[in-house]
């Protein structure tokens, strides 16, 4: 029981530590301020898991609602390497998608590697956010819209690789 206490209580202490200095970075955009063209929503779920220490690979499960109306569906995988201590039971993502003017993107037009920042904390319930950029040419970001849900005793701060490719 002591050990338990003890890494919640080092959990909060770290997730204390990180959350101001996360709060007053510019991660989370107005989508209005975004430059660019908006693709659609990408909503993901993320499998639950355990955090090694130094990383972890969770994986995923997307639909990628276009502007148009029409949906895609990916799989692949959540990487983080950094700081990843915990167990998080499944949580759930949305991002908005956008990539340049110039860019057209086609079918799969968000299959590929994915790289940004992350950071995550919970103790029962919490929140997480990733944002990337990647995919496509490396002309695709993903903005995040909701942050996630997430259940569990986490603590992660670090680098995010979400790979995805369509879904068989």
């Amino acid at each position: 029981m002591k050990t338990t206490t003890a890494i919640i209580t080092a959990a909060m202490l770290a997730a204390g530590a990180v959350a101001p200095s996360f709060a007053q970075t510019d991660t989370v955009k107005d989508p209005d301020q975004i430059k660019g063209q908006r693709l659609g929503v990408l909503e993901c779920t993320i499998e639950g898991g355990w955090g090694m220490l130094l990383g972890s690979s969770k994986d995923v499960t997307c639909e990628f609602k276009r502007n148009d109306g029409t949906v895609d569906l990916y799989t692949g995988s959540l990487d983080k390497i950094g700081l990843d201590i915990g167990k998080t039971e499944r949580a759930h993502m949305t991002w908005l998608v956008f990539t340049t003017d110039a860019n057209a993107p086609g079918e799969n037009a968000l299959a590929g590697t994915y790289v940004g920042v992350s950071a995550d904390a919970s103790l029962g319930i919490g929140l997480g956010v990733n944002a990337l950029v990647g995919g496509s040419k490396d002309q695709i970001g993903l903005q995040p819209f909701s942050v996630e849900g997430v259940e569990g005793v986490n603590l992660a701060l670090g680098l995010a690789s979400l790979k995805l490719q369509p879904a068989q």
